[in-house]
């Protein structure tokens, strides 16, 4: 049997997006969106939560094109509140909508979505080396400076811990523990040994 990090559950849903999407790197402007979006999303609840609702998402936001989402009116965000599918917190919601727009801007400036979050690790996936879940942090010193830029630029919902869900979930760190199966796999891919998928799509 593989064995997994430890917050992987036996839920067939839980367990695929751990061994195909969790750590490998992301370099999509709309996958990157969706994921801050939903590690966002998250906050107050469990990853769980917003894996199982994470079609509805793409589907109530218009597959999270930034160019999109950022032209919603109060009454399309009135429409999202009343969806069931996704968590309905005005916050939140209207959150989606401000970052969209902050994400144009960045593109504008840096080309890319992409080139402006990964320079927080220089473009190269950070390899740790864990034993257990214990010592994973909940966020670190690059998570902080991402969070207080993004904020600085508009963005809401991403706190240090927001960011460094984030982080991990895009392949900026890998932070399987070294007795997990993708361990390795991932730290493989970061070097270019080995083809992984590209995003969370």
């Amino acid at each position: 049997m593989k064995k997994r990090c430890e917050w992987s559950t036996q839920d067939p849903l839980y367990i695929a997006y751990h061994d195909t999407e969790w750590g490998v790197p992301v370099h999509d402007d709309v996958c990157l969106f969706e994921m801050l979006t939903l590690e966002g999303a998250q906050a107050g609840l469990s990853w769980f939560t917003i894996l199982k609702k994470r079609e509805n998402y793409r589907r109530a936001f218009d597959g999270f094109r930034p160019e999109v989402v950022a032209l919603y009116d109060s009454g399309k965000v009135a429409g999202l509140l009343r969806d069931p599918g996704i968590v309905r917190n005005r916050r939140k919601i209207e959150s989606t909508v401000r970052n969209a727009s902050s994400v144009l801007e960045i593109q504008k400036e840096y080309g890319s979505l992409d080139s402006f979050l990964w320079s927080f690790v220089k473009g190269t996936p950070i390899q740790n080396a864990w034993k257990g879940l214990k010592e994973v942090p909940g966020s670190t010193r690059e998570s902080e400076l991402m969070g207080k830029e993004l904020r600085e630029r508009g963005f809401t919902f991403v706190g240090p811990a927001v960011c460094y869900a984030f982080m991990q979930a895009v392949g900026m760190v890998n932070d399987h523990v070294t007795s997990c199966f993708r361990h390795e796999e991932i730290r493989r891919t970061a070097s270019g040994k080995m083809t992984g998928s590209t995003g969370a799509r």
